[in-house]
């Protein structure tokens, strides 16, 4: 797309965002026209949420200034920035799965005569909306059994309706199939034509190249750099968001790995993933790099037999057979899953952290029928103390707890169970730079007792630093599989974003 050079509609000048140990933002200068469509590009941890939170109100700048159609915005909460016409469509969409398509796009903004509702009014104007983005949903669908792009839809129509002329997209194609991308693409098109302001944020560097007039990079809690889209290849993107400084990946602690312990075939899960390979070795920790949407958890679930429609195979100890499609069978191959979603999937928020940290293993605590809490109690503090968790705050309700303590407890549940094979999706979410040291530390040590890991994070630095072996996704294929000695975060970054054309190893 070529720039519409049109007024301004968004000025960020010297904005500034701590918090607690981090300054997340600093002395940010941003722009946005209307009838354009700006890419925001970065690391993880780069600033981008940061700044789009202080954009929709979401956040109040420490030190700077915001100003929405030449006018100052008084940051005290999101309305005073909706009423001026900001909108944001986050990759975890809001609509109320209970309630209708039409329903969704009023929420908190019915139309009305007077105290009563004006429905078919609303759904005159609900159909006017599909017609002017080019989408077929019906008014009275439910909205939770719609596709994950039309829900999006919903969203964007939302937006129009309560007449938002700023629309922040963030990461809006990650949940999305080939087809569903370019209908988003075309939607794009259609309100920038009719003078809207985006800003885009993505990770996929091609669509931001493609959809995008200008393009602006953060780093490090600073935007670095922002040009014309002409001015942009991929390779110059990732140099900006890298910086002119790469840090060497340390000398290796852990001992070698040994001999083959599960071997991957031909896993493939429609729309997500296809085809992909790889050894897994005793004792060593085996990384998957990709970005979001890339397939990763995915992959991580299709082992653990959590993956819908999940076809290929796996080899335990020479043995080959199907993907577990049970959790069940899956343990009792002796492979463990620690879930990204830990308040959803890893952990029982009511229940106390013996009963989060004991139950994947009841056996050696329960002699016949009777657990015996001493035994739960001692088991648990044991593990707890392994990872730096406080064993005095194992009877609190886990709900109770901080996001970083919650997190050690999914870890320490699979401590507790011991198995061969523990999968940890982003095992230091939500942990301080302190608590992953400590993380870190275990997950070298089970390795070096003979347990498998395979490790997912979304910050790249850690699987680069600690990860054995490196197996890159980029959006659901396989790009390569590199030794430790072949790794630094400038390769792996190139790769997951298609730069070079390396083969899969």
């Amino acid at each position: 797309m070529t720039s519409a050079a049109g007024p301004e509609a968004v000025r960020v000048e010297g904005v500034s965002k701590s918090f607690p140990g981090v300054r997340a933002l600093k002395q940010v200068d941003f722009s946005l026209r209307e009838g354009e469509v700006h890419g925001l590009v970065g690391e993880n941890g780069a600033g981008k949420s940061t700044l789009i939170k202080v954009l929709t109100g979401a956040y109040t700048a420490d030190s700077g200034r915001v100003e929405i159609f030449g006018e100052a915005v008084d940051q005290h909460g999101p309305r005073a920035q909706q009423r001026a016409g900001v909108a944001a469509i986050y990759q975890e969409l809001t609509v109320v799965a209970e309630m209708s398509a039409a329903s969704n796009v009023f929420l908190g903004r019915p139309m009305r005569r007077g105290p009563l509702v004006r429905r078919r009014a609303m759904e005159r104007r609900f159909r006017e909306l599909c017609d002017r983005l080019g989408v077929d949903i019906q008014p009275g669908a439910r909205a939770g059994d719609l596709s994950v792009a039309n829900q999006q839809m919903l969203e964007i129509m939302r937006a129009l309706q309560a007449d938002h002329r700023i629309l922040i997209m963030d990461e809006p194609t990650a949940s999305l199939g080939p087809n569903e991308r370019e209908r988003l693409y075309e939607t794009v098109g259609r309100l920038k034509d009719e003078r809207a302001a985006v800003i885009y944020i993505s990770h996929d560097l091609d669509e931001v190249l493609s959809l995008c007039d200008r393009v602006s990079v953060m780093r490090d809690g600073e935007l670095v750099s922002s040009a014309e889209v002409g001015a942009w290849d991929k390779e110059g993107l990732v140099s900006a968001m890298l910086g002119i400084e790469l840090r060497a990946p340390p000398a290796r602690l852990g001992a070698a790995a040994g001999e083959e312990l599960l071997r991957v075939n031909g896993v493939s899960v429609p729309g997500k993933l296809e085809d992909i390979s790889f050894v897994l070795r005793a004792g060593e920790i085996f990384g998957i790099a990709g970005l979001v949407g890339s397939g990763r958890t995915e992959l991580l679930r299709a082992l653990a037999g959590t993956q819908p429609g999940a076809t290929g195979t796996l080899a335990m100890d020479g043995r080959t057979q199907a993907l577990p499609r049970t959790v069940g069978r899956a343990l009792a191959l002796g492979i463990a899953l620690a879930p990204e979603d830990r308040k959803g999937q890893g952990l029982v928020l009511s229940q106390n952290g013996f009963v989060n940290v004991t139950m994947t293993d009841m056996r050696g605590l329960a002699p016949g029928a009777i657990v015996r809490s001493g035994r739960r109690k001692a088991a648990a503090e044991t593990i707890a103390r392994s990872l730096a968790f406080d064993p005095r705050r194992l009877g609190a309700p886990t709900g109770t707890l901080s996001g970083g303590n919650q997190q050690k407890l999914v870890v320490a549940k699979w401590l507790h169970r011991r198995p061969r094979v523990l999968l940890m999706d982003e095992p230091t979410r939500g942990i301080d730079v302190g608590a992953k040291g400590e993380m870190f530390a275990v997950m070298r040590r089970l390795a070096d007792e003979g347990m498998a890991i395979v490790m997912v994070s979304s910050e790249l630095e850690e699987v680069v630093d600690l990860a054995d072996r490196v197996l890159v996704l980029a959006k659901g294929r396989q790009a390569a599989i590199l030794d430790h000695d072949e790794l630094s975060l400038e390769r792996v970054l190139t790769m997951t974003f298609g730069v070079d054309g390396e083969a899969a190893a």
